[in-house]
Order: structure tokens, then sequence, then C-alpha cells
């Protein structure tokens, strides 16, 4: 779950006698070699300046093997031309550094959006990692994740703040931003980011490249450009997708060995980074050695 100060969120419904759950709850400058007419293609095609050369409309079905299943809430939603509009709003998204950088940045934010809206299982059919974006917003939300102690994004009243798109979007203080920086109202109508699949993505995409202090942006985290602080070196918050889950939902899932939530974050990231074709997934996958942010 996106947000600054987490709560976990279990959605499960009942499929062929199995739950499904969403638990809720980131630059190399040198082209790499082509060792292959494949890899040379591909590499060929990710310089052209748009998430859609690291991720075609086929490559993006083989990841969200069943998005679109009539037992998952969010189906027909998340569709890939609002993917690669959202991101048109972000040109750094996907693309600083070489290919296997570019490559690696899509791939860990898309696994970590999966894990945000899973609706896999562990027998899931198609395995546990092919069940991403089966959710837009939270089902049962236990309260309105309005915090009233900030007087900056004041809520409004009868608005709820739950989870909502891809980084299931969570709270006011994050609401009143996302949308002051993409031209909608979040604390009026927060509702668009269940209802818009465009703003839905771009409200993801914003939390992905927006540090918020003392936390960097987990695109920063993933391109290269992350410099930690020193109170970031004493608690071992180190570069890589680890960092990333670290910085979307660190409270309930860092310094926590054996941790189920963020062990399928990994799962997703090395699955979609075979997919993408993703040489190196970089170190440190996990947070588990990580303190916390909060």
């Amino acid at each position: 779950m996106a947000r600054l100060l987490l709560t976990p969120i279990l959605l499960a419904f009942t499929l062929a006698a199995a739950s499904l759950v969403s638990n809720a709850g980131v630059a190399e400058a040198v082209a790499w070699p082509w060792h292959s007419h494949w890899h040379g293609w591909r590499g060929w095609r990710s310089r052209q300046g748009c998430v859609s050369s690291i991720i075609s409309k086929d490559e993006y079905a083989s990841l969200f093997l069943h998005k679109d299943d009539a037992a998952c809430p969010a189906h027909g939603f998340y569709n890939y031309s609002s993917f690669v509009s959202a991101a048109e709003s972000f040109p750094k998204f996907g693309n600083a550094g070489n290919d296997d950088t570019r490559r690696r940045e899509v791939a860990a934010f898309l696994a970590q959006i999966s894990h945000e809206t899973t609706g896999g299982w562990a027998t899931a059919p198609d395995g546990p990692y092919a069940w991403g974006l089966c959710f837009k917003e939270e089902l049962t939300p236990p309260s309105n994740y309005c915090d009233a102690t900030n007087t900056e994004w004041k809520c409004v009243s009868g608005k709820s703040y739950h989870g909502r798109g891809p980084m299931q979007l969570s709270w006011n203080y994050n609401y009143g931003p996302a949308g002051k920086a993409l031209g909608f109202d979040g604390l009026g109508n927060p509702e668009i980011v269940a209802s818009n699949a465009v703003v839905a993505f771009k409200a993801a995409l914003w939390f992905w490249m927006t540090p918020q202090a003392p936390k960097p942006s987990c695109h920063d985290v993933m391109v290269g450009q992350y410099e930690p602080t020193e109170a970031d070196k004493a608690a071992n918050r180190t570069a890589g997708f680890g960092l990333t889950t670290n910085i979307i939902n660190g409270g309930l899932e860092c310094s926590r060995p054996g941790n189920t939530q963020e062990a399928d974050r990994v799962g997703y990231y090395k699955r979609y980074g075979d997919i993408l074709g993703v040489r190196d997934l970089g170190p440190n996958l996990d947070c588990a050695s990580q303190q916390p942010y909060s």
C-alpha cells in the first residue's frame, strides 16, 4: 500500500476453493554490448524514449495473465494503453541509464504494483506471480484513512482515502499532493483513482517518481541516483529493489527476515525481470537487514 504510514490490508475472495489475497501495506550510463540478435533488437527498441519500447502490449499481457479474469474485481480496468499514456507524463520513468537499467526499473515498478494489487495464492493457476493488477481498490477498509492532524491536506467530509489504484494510494496526505501534481482533486474526488485507469497509473507513477523526505524516490533508487544519508547508512538502507519495498511499506515488511509479503514482491520482480530480459536484477532484493524509515 503506497502510503507514508502504512497499515496492512487483506483483500480476499474465493475462487475455485482458493483464497485470493491482496496484501497492502523505487544510473548506469554506458550501454551494454549486444550478445545476441534478440538482445540487440530489444536494445535498439528500448532506446526509442518511450516505455512501450521497454514493454510491448504482448509482453504486458504475459505479465498479467489473469488481471482480466471475471474473478478479479479490476477486470478490464488496467489496460496497456492507459499504462503507456500515464507513463508519458513521466519522461524519466524507464528512460534513465543503459538498456538494462531501464528494463530493471520498469520490472521493479510493475512488480511492486503487482504485489499491491495481487490476487494470487501459493497454488494459483500459472503460479502466484501471474495475478497482479487484480484489484483496483481496497475492499474492506478499516477506516477512511483521514489524518485529521494534517492541516495542509485537510480531509473532505464524507470522503475516504483508502487504498486505490495500482499502488493503492492511501491517506489524505498522499491524495492531496498527488492530485495537485497531476491535475485532479485528490481530496474532493479521490474516487477517480479507481475509476479512471490513466489517472490510476499516473498516481502510482507519481508515488514512484517523487521523493518524500526522508525517503528518496523509488526511481532514484532503481536507476543509481540514490545518495544515502548518514542515517540511511546507519540503518543499512542500501540501494536495490529491497529499498523500494522499504519506501513503500518498510514499517511492516523490513527488518523482518522471512516476511511473506516482502518475498511476494521479490517473486514478482524475478518473474518480470526474466520476461523483460533484465540481465542483472541488481543487489539487495530484500530489505530484511534494513531498518524501516518509521
